[in-house]
């Protein structure tokens, strides 16, 4: 404990940011220095890498965030990924030439198994909301020998919201810009974004639905020697399909009022493979399928964006993310936000597939800092 107390009384903190999303193709790492918190919040990025997840791996936990899984698969899993999470530390500590003596804490987010908010698990008996992520913390701690948070959507959860989006708190502190509306848009397997408002009034956030998620699901399924559409090359070889368009939307989640949360868990192969035989689309070309879903993600964006900022959102968009990467998406987004500005988070000073470890490197910050809204986490002790 003296060892939690004297990181949490120190001004400046070296953190390492840990950040695995729906897409499970592998675990961001950052190193950054923070000097100190809320207001006065300075944050100097030092090394970032994108560790890739063996085949295996990816495969395995696509295999558990399915409805109907076996309970140790799960167990084994959340000590698995934690402990191939801290080799790959480890790894990258190395690399960089940076002991773990010299790191203060580890924030890891963990990896989303099941998202079920109230909406989605729709059971009446149960009336909160609820959401998974394994790669135990107690694990990353004793082998990497740092100080580590994990589980941070948990208390998110317990005190009544929805565990999604986080995100907000840390763009708040690194992105507000007086005067501009700025949107950061993470395009990752789902789609959300943090809503910074020119007035200074308080960050809005939400989900707005798939983005890679089932983009890299049909790349998998018909070309086995690719895992993403890299540029979005495939998808602008396509064609949008206007009928399996409007019966992907048809989702009751576009309906729902904002904001909202959701994930893989509905947004599936399932939900895909239905809406393609309503619409007797199941022998679409792949480019069509591609290009029918670059068109879903861009268009629930901009309805989201509509929704908060009127029929033509003026704002700068900040993006990040793998679809950050995709040009074809980028373009579908440009022709449904004509009057927004489509930059990167580079623009501030944030590399957009660093952003998201970064944001739960602030959140251990504040938490160990103490901001009573920001007491987000698990504390695992090294050994």
């Amino acid at each position: 404990m003296a060892r939690l107390a004297a990181v949490a009384a120190q001004p400046s903190r070296r953190i390492i940011g840990l950040m695995s999303g729906t897409s499970l193709d592998g675990l961001d790492v950052v190193l950054c220095r923070c000097t100190g918190a809320g207001a006065t919040l300075h944050v100097a990025l030092e090394h970032f890498a994108t560790v890739p997840y063996p085949l295996d791996l990816q495969q395995r936990l696509r295999a558990i965030s399915q409805p109907t899984v076996q309970l140790q698969d799960v167990v084994v899993l959340h000590a698995e990924v934690a402990r191939r999470q801290a080799d790959m530390v480890l790894a990258c500590l190395q690399k960089w030439g940076v002991g773990p003596a010299e790191v203060d804490v580890l924030a890891s987010h963990g990896q989303t198994i099941w998202h079920a908010p109230r909406h989605q698990h729709g059971r009446p008996e149960f009336a909160h909301h609820a959401t998974l992520q394994i790669g135990d913390g107690d694990h990353l701690a004793q082998l990497t020998g740092i100080l580590t948070l994990s589980d941070f959507r948990q208390k998110h959860v317990a005190a009544g919201y929805e565990g999604a989006p986080l995100a907000p708190f840390a763009d708040e502190l690194l992105f507000r810009q007086p005067g501009v509306n700025r949107l950061l848009l993470n395009l990752g397997g789902i789609a959300n974004f943090t809503l910074l408002p020119a007035d200074g009034g308080p960050a809005l956030a939400t989900d707005t639905g798939p983005a890679n998620t089932l983009l890299d699901h049909v790349v998998r399924q018909h070309y086995p020697n690719k895992s993403y559409d890299a540029g979005g090359y495939l998808a602008a070889q396509g064609h949008v399909h206007a009928g399996l368009l409007a019966a992907l939307l048809a989702h009751p989640f576009f309906a729902q009022p904002f904001p909202k949360t959701t994930g893989p868990e509905l947004f599936s192969p399932a939900y895909l493979k239905a809406s393609q035989a309503k619409t007797s689309t199941t022998s679409l070309p792949a480019p069509d399928l591609l290009a029918t879903l670059v068109e879903l993600a861009a268009t629930s964006v901009a309805q989201a964006a509509r929704h908060y900022l009127g029929p033509q959102p003026t704002a700068e968009v900040l993006m990040s993310g793998g679809g950050a990467h995709n040009a074809t998406l980028l373009a579908a987004l440009a022709r449904h936000l004509p009057t927004a500005r489509l930059l990167s988070t580079a623009k501030a000073s944030v590399p957009p597939d660093a952003k998201e470890a970064l944001l739960f490197a602030v959140l251990a910050n504040e938490t160990l800092a103490g901001h009573p809204a920001l007491s987000l986490g698990k504390i695992s002790l090294p050994g």
